[in-house]
């Protein structure tokens, strides 16, 4: 399907990274706040973004969020009548069904065949069942896919809103350490919010857990748009991330994640993974 959409004067699309946006759905509430988010990032200039759903047999595609009364939702397009001829960006949109007994496995395949700059999905709570199966999916799908992804825990709204369609993205955690190398990670969230246009501006905050003189300083980028702060911190790094995002009110946390060293551990739980089980907010994770 293609709809046009009004253009951002903000985005400059061959300055971004974003070209292709995968968004694997279970059709469930969470699901449609994630899929609102992978929209939102979509609508911002020519990208394409399909939206996944795997079910073992073939299901009625008027089952698949619709793209056409979210936009109408959001006040972009008519209820009625033709699109307006004062656009110029366009909108991409694919759904596809992957008929395969274990969701994991066929979008990874997937994935491998199509590659993704970025998915957007919900994630569960460690108690939460997942209406796919009764195992995580959202981790390994993002582990196995190595693609920067887009986390929406369970429960969190997230910084699109529902109603409007706006970004609210204003306050940004950058975890950092000197391995891995934390650059891609501020370049990837300095571009999200390049993307996302919010008027106001971002204030990222990078944090390091550690040693002052041990604490990564990567190059940022010059534009007085954005604002920077630093904070060193001493402790357990997921309780220390978390809590440092509680007190800021972040809307996003953006990690960097390497290998089973970092990137969603499943065998005795990495830093990534034990964020997503406790933030209340967004989480980027960025593969080194």
């Amino acid at each position: 399907m293609l709809i046009r959409v009004p253009e951002r004067p903000f985005t400059r699309m061959r300055d971004l990274d974003f070209k292709h946006v995968f968004h694997p759905s279970d059709f469930s509430d969470a699901s449609e706040i994630a899929y609102e988010h992978a929209l939102k990032i979509a609508l911002a200039g020519e990208i394409t973004l399909t939206v996944a759903h795997v079910n073992p047999t073939p299901i009625d595609r008027g089952s698949f969020p619709s793209t056409r009364n979210k936009l109408i939702h959001w006040r972009l397009i008519p209820p009625d009548g033709p699109v307006p001829d004062d656009i110029s960006n366009g909108l991409r949109v694919k759904k596809i069904q992957l008929t395969d007994p274990d969701p994991v496995q066929a979008i990874v395949r997937r994935l491998v065949e199509k590659p993704a700059c970025l998915i957007v999905l919900a994630n569960s709570r460690q108690d939460i069942r997942p209406r796919w199966v009764n195992k995580a999916v959202s981790e390994p799908i993002a582990r196995d896919s190595y693609t920067k992804t887009l986390f929406l825990p369970h429960g969190v709204r997230g910084f699109v809103d529902h109603d409007t369609g706006n970004a609210t993205l204003r306050r940004v955690l950058i975890a950092v350490d000197r391995e891995p190398d934390p650059q891609q990670a501020i370049y990837t969230a300095v571009k999200l919010a390049d993307l996302l246009g919010c008027p106001r501006g971002v204030r990222f905050t990078k944090v390091h857990i550690g040693n002052t003189f041990n604490a990564p300083e990567p190059q940022l980028p010059e534009d007085k748009r954005w604002s920077w702060t630093s904070t060193v911190r001493r402790g357990d790094v997921v309780n220390e991330i978390l809590s440092v995002a509680t007190n800021m009110l972040a809307d996003l946390i953006v990690l960097t994640t390497q290998g089973h060293d970092g990137f969603l551990d499943a065998l005795r739980g990495s830093t990534t993974e034990r964020i997503l089980r406790a933030a209340n907010c967004p989480v980027l994770a960025v593969p080194a």
